[in-house]
């Protein structure tokens, strides 16, 4: 019985150092993003029972000879959300993890504290590269062959490094098409002539005016009304002229339009299709106040590069100096069937094992890879460990290796007796 107290005394003692180091190391960690503690589970080493005279006994009948770590399960909560100054902060709200880049293999992280360094690489604070799927609308001369609201996420043996060039250049989308909206009335004294404008895009990334000029035609057929328009594009100081087209609208009894000869205008290169509308859509001729020109017209004047971003859908977005926008990449989050299984390499980073299983991505109905949980940019996830729980803990633990340090003197003691009872 000496021996078996010494025993379960030591077991008792370095089953609970581990576990207030297991706990000192998750406190030690409180304020660590992406960091997830571990809790400590204990067992019996070994058992045997004491024959009772039922066994129906409500009396446990056995008697220990130690305990020992069963096993230390990660805690798999979400931390505490914490906002941030930063887009490039992330926070997943849910399951998953981002995927880094180690020296050989991916890490698995929860820390989304990222940024992109000096050559626009999306990178950890310790710069190692984070993993993902690029947009492939980058040309190799760094201007941008498409505009993408989303980049589609890659399978998951696809995802690379995110890296994006320094520079890069939003192309000119020459104006395609022209609308206009005015009413010209009816052509009433001082009225006689009304112009409408619209800017225009041409190919070489210059913004021309493209000019209408409607005139009551001199020679009217009622019940409508007939009108001449001279259409003109030109550079903004209008000392360059490009082309002039001319055409007749004629309106009927009611001031819709019903005709239009004028369709399209050379814009320095590119032709630009005038739309004068149809019916009261567009262009009209009421009795009513005159209406000043509006118009709507395509085409983007190119831009260069402003900065990269990443918004709530783990897309990392290219601000361009004209106002335009373009998705160029996409965060991976990976997921694995045993979070638990994974291998911890420092407070907030993994790497999987055969327990823990292949990463794997979520996919749609239509079979489509989809990152399955909420990223969240401008804030970071805090550490998931609860210190109210854990200094609870801690003392309990600080307790029960009090106790087995009684136990072992104890037995000492005990054992000093019987050698000098022997004596």
């Amino acid at each position: 019985m000496m021996t078996q107290a010494f025993y379960s005394g030591l077991s008792g003692l370095k089953s609970n150092s581990y576990g207030i180091d297991a706990v000192s190391d998750n406190l030690a960690n409180i304020n660590t993003v992406g960091y997830r503690g571990y809790s400590t589970e204990f067992s019996s080493m070994f058992e045997s029972y004491i024959s009772t005279a039922t066994t129906s006994s409500s009396v446990n009948s056995s008697i220990g000879v130690g305990v020992g770590v069963q096993a230390t399960p990660m805690m798999t909560g979400n931390g505490e959300l914490l906002l941030s100054d930063r887009s490039t902060d992330l926070a997943i709200n849910g399951d998953g993890w981002f995927g880094v880049q180690g020296n050989k293999d991916p890490i698995y992280t929860r820390d989304g504290a990222f940024q992109f360094d000096a050559n626009d690489d999306l990178v950890t604070a310790d710069g190692f590269h984070i993993l993902g799927s690029m947009g492939g609308n980058i040309s190799a001369d760094n201007v941008l062959t498409a505009t993408l609201d989303e980049v589609p996420l890659g399978a998951i043996g696809t995802q690379e490094k995110l890296r994006f060039p320094k520079t890069l250049t939003y192309p000119p989308e020459p104006t395609t098409q022209a609308k206009f909206f005015a009413n010209l009335g009816v052509g009433k004294e001082g009225y006689e002539v009304i112009t409408a404008g619209a800017s225009v895009i041409d190919p070489t990334n210059t913004k021309n005016h493209l000019r209408l000029e409607f005139t009551r035609s001199a020679v009217q057929n009622p019940p409508g009304s007939q009108w001449d328009v001279v259409a003109t594009t030109q550079n903004l100081d209008g000392n360059i002229i490009y082309d002039t087209q001319t055409g007749k609208v004629e309106f009927d009894a009611s001031g819709a339009l019903v005709s239009n000869t004028l369709t399209s205008i050379n814009n320095n290169g590119s032709q630009v299709a005038i739309d004068l509308g149809t019916g009261y859509d567009g262009i009209v001729s009421i009795d009513r106040e005159i209406v000043p020109g509006s118009s709507l017209a395509d085409g983007t004047i190119g831009g260069d590069l402003e900065g990269y971003a990443i918004n709530k859908n783990a897309e990392v977005i290219a601000t361009f100096t004209n106002g335009r926008q373009s998705s160029v990449g996409k965060i991976a989050v990976f997921h694995f069937q045993n979070d638990q299984g994974l291998d911890r390499l420092n407070g907030s980073r993994f790497q999987e094992t055969s327990n823990s299983g292949k990463a794997f991505f979520y996919t749609d109905s239509s079979g489509k890879s989809v990152n399955g949980s909420d990223v969240i940019n401008f804030t970071l996830e805090n550490s998931n460990y609860d210190i109210t729980s854990g200094l609870t803990e801690l003392i309990i633990l600080q307790r029960a290796y009090d106790s087995n340090s009684k136990v072992v003197t104890t037995a000492d003691q005990m054992l000093q007796k019987a050698l000098d009872m022997d004596a």
